[in-house]
């Protein structure tokens, strides 16, 4: 039987789900990560929302992005199944180029499901996949 890993470096790929309570508004993020080596990661996402948006324009409802993490597991000797990382996030949101930073963690119950919550510019919690 395989150990759960929430981090393994290059050729990691997760894919996260989850909802979204602060920062442009109220929604739902979708985000994906490849990892190019045991410490970094680069991926994408989107964020929608649902109220409370940017500045109330109803334009600003979709924020798509691109991502880069630095993945503390071995740094910060963490177990397998542990996963701290912080990042930052450039994309669009609405007519907009929006920037954020997050620090994120993921747990991993088995080798397929964990959970993640990240703080920052905005906040989510979830589920987390391995790929």
């Amino acid at each position: 039987m395989a150990n759960a890993q929430a981090w393994t470096g290059k050729g990691d790929q997760k894919i996260q789900l989850g909802l979204s309570a602060w920062g442009y508004g109220t929604g739902i993020t979708g985000t994906y990560d490849y990892g190019l080596n045991k410490l970094i990661s680069v991926g994408a996402g989107i964020n929608g929302y649902f109220d409370n948006y940017k500045d109330n324009d109803k334009d600003n409802r979709v924020f798509v992005f691109g991502r880069l993490n630095f993945h503390l597991q071995d740094a910060l000797n963490l177990p397998s199944k542990w996963d701290i990382y912080p990042g930052v996030d450039l994309g669009v949101l609405g007519k907009d180029f929006g920037i954020g930073a997050h620090i994120g963690a993921r747990y991993f119950f088995n080798e397929k499901i964990g959970v993640f919550a990240e703080v920052g510019n905005n906040g989510s919690l979830g589920v987390s996949f391995n790929l």
